[in-house]
């Protein structure tokens, strides 16, 4: 008796997880590459040294877990709204961001820490905001979105942009400052970057939500989750994608060195690509069902996220965990393609409409830049 009591708290919980991630598989087949989780996790026991397999298996692992990261998000944010909803993706969707920065930090890849921060906010902006207005246009003819919310979140994103762009300018002068100005001053505006975003979310969330409501009510493809069996899942999915990222993180490096890739485009594009597939298998199906709310706040918090958040955190963080503090000083190229980036998504979004081919225009932006680090990477960056 003593074991079945022992068991019943967590079988149900555990056979509605099973039968969600069946049904799942049944309406969705690219989640039948699930089954590549415990086999990337199986190979990383027995061969730890095959690094470029492991690369490319992880990157197909996280693709039906970020699926699933998004569903089970989609069944909170029905109980939470669009506004909450983008903010809790775009946070759960930042973790393989954040695991894989934390493992690059640590072993003191700055160079590959500072390419996956610039990337996830260029990818963010330009390729998730552009994939969205592309699929959504395509099935439907207009579509609206709350362009407060849009402006809000492309405010944030810019003024962060402007405190990286600081430290970058300051290493131009004739003069440079010593490496403790840089690093004084990155601490500085770290922190100031952390507070605004707190009181952004203040804003946002409490004292002016009614601005923030969304204005198109698309249709539902698919019956969303019980909130109960939502928050389990990610639970469940957010620690595999923790692992696997982990993974991810110890064979990148050699693997890019196999495949003849340079640092920076391996963390501006590859990472930033992987980083950010939980938070557009969700932009890009809200789009379908005419929910272009949801795609907006996921792709401009996320992105705002990144950097009024997630950066900074890293430069406090290095204090403690790196060889060395990390600044807040990118290469020149990094800052030019955040600000081009932050600009474009704020001219898309300004109108409170979108067509597929406003996503034309901003995919072909993030091609140029992809085309430009893959035949011309940085010589030189910090």
């Amino acid at each position: 008796m003593g074991n079945v009591e022992e068991r019943t708290p967590i079988t149900p919980s555990s056979f509605a997880v099973g039968r969600a991630i069946l049904g799942e598989v049944r309406q969705a087949p690219i989640l039948a590459l699930i089954v590549f989780v415990p086999v990337v996790i199986f190979l990383e026991r027995t061969s730890p040294d095959a690094h470029t397999l492991l690369f490319l298996l992880s990157v197909v692992a996280i693709v039906p877990l970020a699926a699933l990261l998004s569903r089970a998000t989609e069944a909170v944010a029905a109980k939470t709204g669009d506004a909450v909803g983008g903010l809790l993706n775009a946070t759960l969707g930042n973790l393989t961001e954040l695991v894989i920065s934390l493992a690059a930090l640590q072993a003191g890849q700055y160079l590959l820490v500072k390419a996956s921060l610039a990337g996830a906010i260029v990818t963010n902006t330009l390729f998730m905001l552009g994939g969205a207005f592309l699929l959504g246009g395509l099935k439907h003819h207009v579509q609206e979105f709350n362009r407060v919310n849009a402006r809000f979140q492309a405010s944030l994103l810019f003024l962060a942009t402007i405190a990286i762009l600081v430290p970058s300018l300051i290493s131009e002068v004739d003069q440079p400052p010593a490496p403790e100005v840089s690093q004084t001053l990155s601490l500085g505006l770290a922190t100031l970057l952390v507070a605004v975003y707190a009181l952004g979310m203040l804003f946002s969330l409490r004292t002016h939500r009614e601005l923030f409501a969304s204005v198109s009510h698309g249709e539902e493809d698919q019956k969303p989750w019980p909130l109960s069996l939502g928050i389990v899942m990610l639970v469940v999915v957010t620690l595999l994608v923790a692992v696997v990222s982990e993974i991810f993180v110890g064979s990148v490096q050699v693997a890019a060195e196999h495949l003849g890739l340079t640092p920076a485009f391996v963390g501006f594009i590859v990472v930033a690509l992987v980083g950010a597939a939980a938070e557009m298998t969700t932009a890009f199906s809200a789009a379908r069902a005419n929910r272009l709310d949801l795609s907006v706040a996921v792709a401009l918090g996320s992105a705002a996220q990144i950097a009024l958040f997630v950066a900074p955190v890293l430069v406090l963080v290095s204090y403690f965990i790196g060889p060395e503090p990390m600044t807040l000083q990118f290469w020149r190229g990094a800052v030019t393609m955040m600000i081009v980036a932050t600009m474009a998504a704020t001219l898309l979004s300004n109108g409170g409409r979108g067509a597929w081919y406003a996503g034309v225009m901003a995919l072909a932006l993030y091609a140029i830049f992809a085309f430009t680090l893959f035949v011309l990477p940085p010589a030189t960056p910090s």
